[in-house]
């Protein structure tokens, strides 16, 4: 009876890890994460809402050319006046680049002019890994029905050099047009790049 109440937990426990792997085209998985002012934020709270999840690096070059040039801040800007919840996450282990005091945090932001829905903080990577993110930035989509629509990179030049943004096919503005007009997404996935998240 023992063995057979162990094998039937290891059999649920193993379901829980697979249901909670983020896919294209199926339901993405529900997180909770405090953001840098101290709030919790559930993925289930935007229900009905088209989701960015943007993983972000303020130390990484690659995310500078993105805020720098402010990039990142105007497609931000669009989109939430568009009614979309756009939540930046860092995934940055401690003491591990990126990985700021909720001050500093609130200093860059406002410094770069940042117009996220919110920063949140996913110190152990929980989220991160659940979400197979590989670099910063690193880009999702979730449609309103709560379907992954997008994994990948921001747009399809994989460099540091800002003069390389004009020219770029940006797949999450391609990606969110589309989702805003009642379309499928076209592309909906495409090789990250940038940093490494620091696990």
């Amino acid at each position: 009876m023992n063995r057979k109440f162990v094998i039937l937990f290891i059999i649920f426990l193993s379901s829980l890890v697979f249901a909670q792997q983020a896919k294209l085209n199926e339901t993405a998985p529900d997180f909770k994460l405090r953001d840098s002012n101290g709030n919790g934020h559930s993925l289930s709270d935007f229900a009905d809402k088209i989701v960015v999840l943007e993983w972000i690096n303020y130390d990484c070059p690659f995310v500078k050319k993105h805020y720098d040039s402010k990039n990142m801040q105007s497609l931000q800007e669009k989109y939430t006046k568009e009614g979309v919840i756009w939540l930046a996450i860092c995934s940055s282990n401690k003491d591990k680049q990126g990985n700021f005091t909720v001050e500093e945090i609130n200093k860059r932001s406002k410094n770069h002019g940042a117009k996220f829905t919110a920063y949140l903080i996913d110190e152990d990577g929980k989220v991160g890994k659940m979400y197979g993110a590989k670099t910063t930035p690193h880009m999702y989509i979730i449609d309103k029905s709560g379907k992954l629509v997008y994994a990948g990179g921001i747009d399809d030049k994989p460099t540091t050099d800002v003069d390389d943004i004009k020219d770029a096919k940006n797949y999450v503005s391609s990606a969110l047009n589309e989702l805003l007009a009642g379309k499928e997404v076209s592309v909906q996935s495409s090789t990250p790049y940038g940093c490494s998240v620091k696990y």
